[in-house]
């Protein structure tokens, strides 16, 4: 007899009708061991006893199923697939076939059916695997940034996101900071931070979000270029926007880390916000750095020295526009009417433009050739207007801002109806009347 193939519950009901066979085990603790009837055993014991451990096994073992369906129509469904619906996936080919043929499988079946006879690639068949690529050779010679929006702080905290800088030769965390969302003054302040301390990389390696790229490629106005793009080639340093997230893959695996070791370990620490957070970050990207990082390929450092003073750099890290300067000496800036105070310079910039110039920390400067010129400042009502246009990234931000603004806002007056105007109150019926009097169509009904 050749080796018989038995299931864990078989092989435990066998050994347990070995020792009842044998004297060692009664029928009532035998029944109890295996969960069954006495009557079970007993019928158990008997095949045991007659053709040994192998009559144990499920008897249907091995027989096709009572409940299989006939291969004709397996035929006969694969057959209506091919010829009519030979795009269709396994879901809506079943729907199908219940619909206009009155043939009803589940679509498990039919997805099975389509695999074997090959009109259907599972999930793992349709996976495609993208070529990795090389790490560069060069300390410095590209970084890759992203943000990663996440509950860093968990539930001490609401979610932010963290901004990170990785170098691709040496996957070396090269900055870390946590802010509110992914936006031009949050990197240019990540900048900042890198700059003085790294110095200027040869290339940041990005995503295609909108404070690296022009969306539209064919747009007419502005300059096709992003604030943050013209920052940095004032600064000669190129930004290069990846065509997928596999692309940038270094940073987008220390992402995933960084949401693994980081929020744990700021958990042990008991860190609940942005502040204590960056405070941080400095001491967990040194044990990082020295528990991951690789030497590179090529001992050459890239990064070169700041090309602008360091108290210029100020200037190249903000946000500039140009305004048109009108006959009241006034332009509109971001919801706000910017009027220029009348003096000798600012008299011959009427029809004229001047440079407008929003720092980080919340500065804003009004310039002409180089010269700050006073101004006054009219809010007109700012606020997020409806149906404005934001991005994902940035919509837990906006929510927050809403919410503060609303919590902000005084309550309004209490509309009065026409009815509360003319006098009535809320049951009906005016001032004055009665509780048990009636009205004229009331006593009208009642004599009908």
């Amino acid at each position: 007899m050749g080796w018989v193939v038995m299931s864990e519950r078989e092989l435990q009901r066998v050994e347990v009708l070995a020792q009842v066979d044998d004297g060692r085990l009664s029928i009532d603790n035998a029944a109890h061991m295996l969960a069954l009837t006495r009557r079970q055993i007993f019928r158990l014991l008997k095949r045991y006893r007659q053709d040994g451990a192998p009559a144990i096994r499920h008897r249907a073992r091995g027989k096709p199923p009572n409940n299989r369906i006939h291969a004709a129509k397996r035929d006969y469904a694969l057959s209506v697939i091919k010829e009519q619906y030979p795009d269709f996936g396994p879901t809506l080919a079943t729907e199908m076939l219940a619909e206009h043929h009155g043939f009803k499988v589940s679509h498990e079946t039919v997805r099975k059916w389509m695999i074997e006879d090959g009109i259907w690639l599972s999930r793992k068949q349709r996976r495609t695997f993208h070529q990795p690529r090389l790490r560069r050779e060069y300390f410095g010679e590209l970084i890759q940034i992203d943000g990663s929006e996440h509950r860093w702080f968990e539930d001490r905290g609401g979610p932010c996101t963290l901004l990170v800088f990785i170098d691709d030769a040496t996957s070396t965390l090269m900055e870390l900071r946590f802010v509110k969302s992914e936006n031009t003054f949050s990197y240019f302040e990540a900048l900042e931070g890198y700059l003085h301390k790294h110095g200027r990389p040869v290339a940041f390696y990005s995503d295609k979000h909108s404070v690296f790229r022009v969306a539209k490629e064919d747009a007419k106005g502005g300059a096709r270029i992003t604030q943050f793009g013209r920052a940095l080639s004032e600064l000669n340093i190129e930004i290069l926007c990846a065509n997928s997230s596999q692309a940038k893959g270094r940073v987008e695996r220390a992402n995933r880390t960084l949401q693994d070791r980081l929020v744990k370990e700021m958990r042990i620490a008991g860190i609940s916000d942005m502040d204590a957070g960056n405070a941080y970050l400095q001491g967990f990207k040194e044990r990082h750095n020295a528990k991951f990082a690789k030497s590179p390929a090529k001992p050459d450092n890239l990064h070169r020295a700041l090309n602008v003073a360091p108290d210029r750099l100020a200037d190249v890290l903000c946000w500039r526009e140009n305004r048109y300067v009108g006959r009241q000496l006034t332009f509109s800036y971001d919801r706000k009417r910017i009027t220029l105070e009348e003096n000798d310079l600012t008299r011959g910039l009427i029809g004229k433009y001047v440079d407008t110039y929003a720092f980080v920390d919340g500065r804003f400067e009004v310039r002409s050739k180089g010269r700050s010129l006073p101004y006054r400042v009219f809010d007109m009502d700012q606020r997020v207007t409806h149906a404005a246009i934001t991005s994902n990234k940035n919509l837990s931000a906006v929510l927050e801002h809403i919410k503060e603004m609303q919590d902000a806002a005084p309550p309004k007056p209490k509309v009065r109806t026409n009815s509360e105007k003319m006098g009535y109150k809320p049951n009906g019926r005016r001032p004055g009347r009665p509780s048990g009097s009636r009205t004229k169509n009331q006593i009208a009904q009642a004599a009908e």
